[in-house]
């Protein structure tokens, strides 16, 4: 199935709006049950991330009749939605708020991200910054930009590749388990340099920007990763999850290395991964 510049557009007002209404008015003033546990401290959930899912899913099934809507929290509720991905001949995946405790606690490093899927293969993808009003897109094929609030638009382009101790990157090693996490945390000096922002978002535009070399994570649920990973192979970059296989966001588990190209994705695998 395609889809569009224009369906991509349509897509990225809905995004807009629904940050205007019921993510932004809510930034640096939420309290009390505003603010809830998943998991733990650092997995949050805000009425911020369900009343902008709540929104972009009843836009979404307007502008895209038929179309899956998988959004993390629509999963949280029915898990069974993820099965949809594989097979639907177009899935929209949300994520509402990215970097939600980054949000939770003020900081304006959160995003909003979207994934168009056909069949299990991403085709479209969208992050929007709500604070900077600008976007980073790509269309499977098309190429990958950056767009700013006055519609102005630039190529995205991945960072030359470069030596092991040249190399800066992004890590999520906290979210690793044992032994993989110590085993990595020890490797991290061979490096330059490696930052974790918390936010998939933020993230996935520098390294699409050519501002670091790579990213390494552990856990890759699709509405984190789907949309920046077709960014950054757009902007000329390479993906695969630890053993080699192509990147699929119908696959939530096996890890994710994204790097300029296959001999630093490799480079990294040997380096951070074992």
């Amino acid at each position: 199935m395609t889809f569009s510049r224009t369906d991509l557009d349509r897509l990225a007002a809905i995004m807009s709006e629904a940050a205007d209404v019921e993510i932004l008015p809510r930034f640096r003033s939420l309290a009390g049950d505003d603010i809830r546990q998943k998991t733990g401290v650092l997995d949050l959930v805000t009425d911020a991330d369900e009343q902008a899912e709540w929104r972009m899913r009843d836009a979404c099934a307007k502008a895209f009749p038929g179309a899956a809507f998988v959004g993390e929290e629509s999963v949280e509720r029915d898990a069974s939605l993820l099965s949809e991905i594989a097979d639907a001949d177009l899935a929209i995946i949300v994520d509402p708020v990215d970097g939600t405790s980054n949000f939770a606690w003020g900081l304006p490093l959160f995003g909003v991200m979207a994934a168009v899927t056909s069949k299990g293969e991403t085709i479209g993808g969208l992050i929007y910054d709500p604070v900077g009003r600008d976007w980073r897109k790509a269309l499977k094929g098309q190429g990958a930009w950056a767009e700013n609030a006055d519609g102005k638009t630039r190529d995205l382009k991945v960072a030359e590749p470069a030596p092991l101790a040249d190399l800066t990157g992004l890590t999520s090693w906290y979210l690793m388990p044992e032994p993989q996490r110590s085993r990595t945390t020890a490797s991290l000096s061979k490096v330059k340099a490696s930052f974790s922002y918390r936010c998939a978002a933020y993230e996935y535009r520098i390294i699409a920007d050519g501002l670091v070399h790579f990213a390494v994570h552990y856990k890759i649920m699709p509405w984190d990763h789907a949309a920046g990973v077709l960014i950054h192979a757009e902007a000329g970059g390479y993906s695969a999850h630890y053993d080699g296989t192509p990147y699929r966001p119908s696959r939530h588990d096996g890890g994710l290395i994204v790097a300029p190209d296959a001999a630093t994705w490799t480079t990294v695998r040997q380096t951070l991964i074992g």
